[in-house]
């Protein structure tokens, strides 16, 4: 053997062992002939598209003119670029398990949101002053489902008339909004603005995380008056069940916000309490069950359980009520109920420590009453090293969370990984939310590769789809996969099953749902080797 060859031999030995941590390598499970071959499949089309894509000498147009185009660039810019791409394509028929992180609020689409509140006449908005081109974006919109004796008459939220405050029918607003701002259309990006964040926010004008934070906050300002009126919010679950599932989501675990005590009733007072709620959601899923059944359809839904949230803010005593309240809800919801979180900007809100003794209490309280409630914190949802929030990651752990919702300053604690990979304590990854809310510039620069390279097994998630664009999960595995050469086909499988081991069912339902999920993806594997073959270097379909 040669000198050379005794180094490529070590070189060999020492990428395999630094690689070994990694759960993606690691699984003893050999990979069929089909997804071998898939593996490759998904490897070519990666490396032509980087060529025909992405590189900045490629003939591809770009929206916004932009010559700085590579996989995995920020994600509003390139989202129709993605959506052109074969791989996207490949991915979008992808099954992708569970969605472990996302807040119900921010889960369907602001165009459709809009649609289901124009069904409603209570629906009415108002704008803190007079709207003018100079301010058409700043000055936000507020919606409420009013009692009839309070709806009025008032035509126009645009006419110079109009006196600031005032409530307005939502369909009068739209229709009768002024031609010198667009019309119809004008309202409606109006709206979408308000409830979305555009690149120019992102990557300009909101360019620190204080920054877009302020105005990822006011989106959800805006939509609280649209989406907790009861009859929007129980077909606002609907879509979201709807297209999690459009999208291959076969199981999902939203987080609920239950801040607000009472719901909008259909008679518009604010007079719906939380059992209800929980009500209203699993006839909801009960109906889609019945719907896809009824399609023959069943096998691609294994069903939703919820994880009760409320905010990082207020003190203890106010918390211990939420804490309190769930329980109850525990008790007459044991199927629905699958854990507890407190949710916020971590950098400016209260930290997980200011609350522990009221945590610990509860699971005693949990202990005393024969019930389970894991905790699922939001932790490390930073740039910190060291800060109150970077902190939390270690309250989170004492505090025995399941999972740690985006965990994104952990690839700074190697102690702390090293407790999460042998406790199995899975992190809720959202690669593009954390993109988007600027604690990274891009994919390549995410710590994602770093927590998996020290075996922490990690659940890809979407966060607040609505106000990103991110809808289901396509773009975030899309994102991950094209940022990486290090991952294929298994690395996608592992982050798929992932998502069904770390769930909150019980192992029974995830015996079911694996079962299904490998039904599936045997049939995804197969339709790739059937419509591609082994591709030719350009990634193109087999004649």
């Amino acid at each position: 053997m040669s000198d050379m060859d005794e180094y490529f031999r070590k070189r060999e030995e020492l990428m395999l062992k630094d690689r070994a941590l990694r759960y993606d390598h690691a699984t003893d499970r050999e990979p069929s002939a089909d997804e071998l071959v898939a593996d490759k499949v998904l490897r070519d089309i990666r490396a032509a598209e980087a060529d025909s894509v992405w590189d900045p000498n490629c003939k591809t147009e770009h929206p916004q003119g932009s010559q700085q185009m590579f996989p995995g660039m920020e994600f509003l810019t390139a989202r129709a670029t993605i959506m052109s791409t074969r791989l996207f394509a490949i991915l979008s028929k992808m099954p992708k398990g569970g969605l472990l992180h996302a807040h119900l609020d921010a889960t369907v689409r602001v165009d459709v949101l809009l649609e289901l509140a124009m069904k409603h006449p209570a629906i009415h908005v108002r704008a803190p002053g007079k709207l003018s081109a100079g301010n058409f974006k700043m000055v936000l919109p507020e919606f409420r489902a009013l009692p009839q004796a309070q709806w009025t008459q008032i035509l126009s939220i645009t006419d110079p008339s109009y006196e600031p405050n005032t409530w307005v029918p939502l369909k009068n607003a739209r229709n009768n909004f002024s031609d010198a701002l667009g019309g119809p259309e004008g309202f409606d990006c109006w709206v979408v603005g308000a409830l979305m964040i555009e690149p120019a926010e992102a990557y300009g004008t909101h360019n620190s995380t204080a920054k877009i934070w302020e105005k990822f906050e006011s989106t959800f300002r805006v939509s609280d008056g649209l989406i907790r009126f009861v009859p929007v919010w129980t077909e606002y679950v609907r879509e979201f069940l709807l297209s999690s599932i459009e999208d291959g989501i076969s199981y999902v675990e939203p987080r609920i916000l239950f801040w607000s005590k009472h719901m909008v009733g259909a008679d518009g007072e604010e007079n719906v309490p939380h059992r209800v709620w929980l009500q209203m959601y699993e006839r909801v899923l009960n109906e889609v069950r019945a719907s896809l059944e009824a399609q023959g359809r069943a096998d691609e839904f294994v069903g939703s359980k919820i994880i009760y949230s409320t905010l990082r803010i207020g003190t203890p005593e106010e918390l211990e009520w939420y804490t309190e309240d769930c329980l109850a809800l525990k008790q007459e919801f044991p199927h629905l109920i699958a854990g507890f979180d407190i949710v916020g900007h971590e950098d400016s809100l209260e930290p997980l420590i200011k609350y522990a003794d009221v945590f610990l209490r509860s699971k005693e309280r949990q202990k005393e009453l024969g019930v389970d409630i894991p905790f699922v914190f939001h932790a490390g949802e930073t740039l910190g090293d060291g800060t109150a929030a970077d902190a939390n990651l270690y309250d989170a752990i004492l505090l025995g969370t399941k999972r740690i919702g985006h965990g994104f300053s952990i690839y700074k604690h190697p102690h702390l990984m090293e407790i999460c990979r042998e406790k199995g304590i899975c992190i809720e990854m959202c690669p593009i939310s954390n993109e988007i809310l600027r604690l990274t510039g891009s994919m390549p620069m995410h710590p994602l590769p770093a927590i998996m390279n020290h075996g922490v097994h990690v659940a890809l998630c979407s966060d607040d789809p609505a106000v990103f664009g991110n809808m289901g999960l396509t773009f975030d595995f899309f994102q991950v996969f094209v940022a990486s050469e290090v991952n294929g086909l298994n690395t996608l499988r592992e982050l798929v099953w992932d998502s069904i081991r770390f769930s909150n069912l019980n192992e029974q339902e995830k015996d079911h749902a694996l079962s299904l999920l490998a039904r599936r993806w045997a049939q995804f594997v197969r339709r790739i080797v059937e419509e591609y073959g082994v591709s030719d270097a350009a990634g193109k379909p087999k004649n």
